[in-house]
């Protein structure tokens, strides 16, 4: 039997699409046909006049799977560009989440302290739990809603990794 290959990377893939309906379907159904893993996905429409719409996917494997995701992403009629932003130069990635916080007394006093420190903001509160709005890398977003679950954490909510390259050039 063959040793399995143990240098699984992580890619952000991010595709431009025709916005129409089936199109995310296609994609999706590329990953799942071949058992490739989502780790994130996010798809905005970003060119109403082109009818364009970005997605954006992290996902992981080998090198040699991960070339043959974006060479089969490319083969998609509805795709316009690929842009492996992982490897491709320095990329700009972030994520949005809510966590929502139940707890009174030091508790409450507690999750406050640690938001302040995150640069959480409240966006919505009342006698007996918060809901914090957070921005930033998934690592981090990780840690500060590990932290609140002693605090009484109920709920998370997270928006999946949005990311951009940085420079002058496009997608």
């Amino acid at each position: 039997m063959a040793p399995r290959e143990t240098n699984i990377e992580k890619r952000t893939i991010a595709v431009l699409v025709d916005n129409e309906p089936g199109v995310l379907a296609r994609v999706i159904g590329l990953f799942s046909g071949r058992g490739y893993n989502i780790e994130s996905l996010t798809v905005s429409e970003v060119d109403q006049f082109k009818n364009f719409s970005r997605i954006t996917v992290v996902t992981s494997g080998t090198p040699q799977i991960l070339e043959q995701i974006k060479a089969q992403l490319d083969r998609l009629v509805p795709v316009h560009r690929i842009s492996d932003l992982t490897n491709e130069g320095p990329a700009v990635d972030r994520e949005l989440a809510l966590v929502k916080v139940a707890g009174t007394g030091e508790k409450r006093v507690e999750s406050l302290r640690i938001a302040d420190i995150f640069r959480a903001s409240v966006v919505d509160s009342s006698h007996d739990h918060f809901v914090f709005e957070m921005t930033g890398k998934s690592d981090k977003l990780d840690v500060f809603i590990d932290l609140m679950q002693p605090l009484g954490l109920v709920d998370v909510s997270r928006t999946g990794v949005v990311a951009i390259s940085r420079g002058p050039k496009g997608l």
